[in-house]
């Protein structure tokens, strides 16, 4: 009987021992919530501005729930609230995840919208605002992302809501992704790596033919060239600024 208590004791101390060994172990407040309660604490939060719990919230649902309704609508909610907390790349990452898991969702339209958005957004922060660097300075690689997301949403579902502020970021997005090829452009001009220079400018004439940029391809085209010494070129490049920019600079400066 004095064995039995030993032992009995023995195990009540490693228990008290392994629970105190472990004091990063916080209490759950959500473990016995329902799904309901966990997504109308989400959307508490929500208006509250908390994303970070909101967040947490509906991924806890997810996770404990995932054959429930709430759970598909927290999958889609999630997303945007990545967007509003500035977590742009998981925003994109958590709409693309959507996108993959439920391609027929009625709403996939929307996951493609704040795919896009977060793309278009991916990037900004206090130092570019601070700095005033426009789109095109930033990331090139989520603008194009951001260009091909709002593509898609228009060509495979023209009917959404969406569709028309999407179309109107794919013009803002071809005028970003032409700047930034100018910008490239303009730094090879300076540092005369003149092949460079003229296969930017060429590119942003090929591919994004409708925006401002061309006036810049144009007189970056018309610079090289005559920096080369290529007066045929040049001479054919300024027949057709004078066309379509009879005020160009370039013709100005002679």
């Amino acid at each position: 009987m004095k064995h039995l208590k030993i032992i009995a004791f023995t195990v009540v101390c490693i228990l008290f021992s392994a629970c105190s060994d472990n004091p990063t172990r916080e209490y759950d407040e959500t473990y016995e919530w329902s799904a309901q309660k966990l997504y109308s604490e989400a959307k508490r939060m929500q208006n509250k501005s908390d994303y970070t719990t909101a967040i947490d919230y509906l991924n806890k649902l997810e996770s404990r729930f995932p054959f429930s309704a709430y759970a598909q609508q927290a999958l889609l909610e999630v997303p945007y609230l990545y967007y509003k907390d500035n977590e742009m790349e998981l925003a994109a990452l958590a709409a693309d995840r959507f996108i993959k898991i439920n391609p027929r969702h009625p709403s996939v339209d929307y996951a493609y919208y704040i795919k896009g958005l977060s793309y278009s957004h991916h990037g900004e922060s206090f130092v570019t605002q601070l700095f005033k660097l426009s789109k095109a300075e930033r990331s090139h690689e989520s603008m194009k992302q951001a260009f091909l997301t709002f593509r898609t949403l228009v060509e495979k579902f023209p009917d959404s809501k969406y569709a028309p502020e999407a179309s109107k970021q794919l013009v803002i997005m071809r005028d970003t992704l032409a700047e930034r090829e100018i910008i490239v452009a303009k730094y090879y001009l300076r540092r005369k790596a003149h092949v460079g220079a003229i296969n930017r400018a060429k590119h942003v004439i090929q591919h994004y033919p409708q925006t401002p940029a061309i006036y810049d391809a144009l007189g970056v085209l018309a610079k090289c060239y005559k920096e080369l010494e290529m007066d045929h070129m040049y001479q054919d490049t300024l027949k057709v600024i004078k066309l379509n920019y009879p005020d160009h600079e370039v013709l100005k400066k002679g």
